[in-house]
Order: structure tokens, then sequence, then C-alpha cells
């Protein structure tokens, strides 16, 4: 009777330690500023790194149509886990699609300087259309920090070579956020 008790009780245990776990965050929340913070009540739930290139044209400028402008079109990046394992993709929209087949689409709410004008802005992005049943679907923020290189070319953008696309390498690191009561199972290329 009391091994019972006791294995009642350790299993008791393990199933309130494994319940906790399911709920806490998978990922420790950036140090940033209160502006790129999302609402209270979300949790990070996957952080990526991801590697690749924020996409520019050289266009005229809406209203000034004899004068140009690098215009940035779209980010093309891989995702990647923290040991290096690709585990989705980042493209236009903005979109992040998981290999998972989740994705979401996000706009920008907040965003900050970050470190220096050598690389973009740091961002807060509100999820506008989560999609599928995977990781992605739950996301409700994202934030985009540790941003390194991507900002428009430094050359000059004129008449000359007007339509001209510049792909420049950009890392930086993106945080996942769901409601904090929200339950979800990921695969574990996802933690």
């Amino acid at each position: 009777m009391r091994s019972t008790r006791f294995a009642l009780a350790t299993l008791s245990a393990a199933v309130a330690i494994a319940a906790g776990c399911a709920s806490r965050p998978f990922a420790i929340p950036p140090d940033v500023p209160a502006t790129l913070r999302p609402p209270s009540g979300q949790v990070v739930f996957l952080r990526t790194f991801a590697s690749g290139f924020q996409i520019y044209e050289c266009a005229a400028k809406p209203d000034q149509p004899s004068s140009y402008q690098w215009t940035f079109r779209a980010p093309e990046a891989q995702l990647m886990d923290r040991s290096g394992r690709l585990i989705g993709r980042h493209y236009a929209g903005p979109t992040w699609e998981a290999n998972d087949g989740s994705s979401v689409t996000a706009e920008v709410t907040a965003r900050d300087p970050g470190p220096g004008a050598a690389s973009i802005p740091w961002l807060l992005l509100t999820a506008k259309t989560p999609m599928g049943s995977g990781a992605l679907s739950v996301t409700k923020s994202i934030q985009r920090v540790q941003t390194v290189g991507g900002v428009a070319p430094p050359e000059p953008c004129d008449a000359a070579n007007a339509n001209t696309v510049a792909r420049v390498p950009y890392t930086a690191t993106y945080y996942f956020y769901r409601a904090a009561q929200q339950s979800i199972s990921m695969a574990p290329q996802y933690r």
C-alpha cells in the first residue's frame, strides 16, 4: 500500500512537472526597449536565427517621379534553430514559414534603430494571418532583434541605375510569442 502511494505521488509530480513545462516559454525573451515588448499575456515559444538577404530596388519616389531611392522589396532568409538546423524560411509578406507547413504573416507595430545605423532596425510585429496547424499557427507577436547588416546599398540610386535590384546580406534573431494560456505541441526541432 505504501509503495502504491509512493508510485502515485511520483506519477502526480511527473505530470505536474510536464504540465508546467508545456506552459513555459521555450526561450528567454530578449532585453529590448519597452516599445518592442509584446502585449502582456504573451510568452516566447520559439527563437530562430535568420540568415539571408534584404532585397532593395532602385525606384522612382512615389511623390517625385524624377527622383530615385532604394526601396525595400522583401526579405529572403533561412530560419535555423540554435544548433544550425534549417527549420523554415522568411520571405515577402512579411511571412515566416516553418518546415511543418505552418506560417504567419505580420505587420510592423513598432521599430527601434537597434545598436547602430549599419544594421536594419529592430522590430515588433503583430501577427495578421497565422495558417496551418503547426508551430507558427499560434503566433501573436514577433520580434526582430540582434540585426547585422541589411541596410540599403550605399551606391547612388538614380535614373542611370533605375530598376536595379540589390540583395544585401543580413542576419537577425526572431522571437515568436503566443498567448500565455495557449498550449501547443511542437516537434523537437522547433524548441
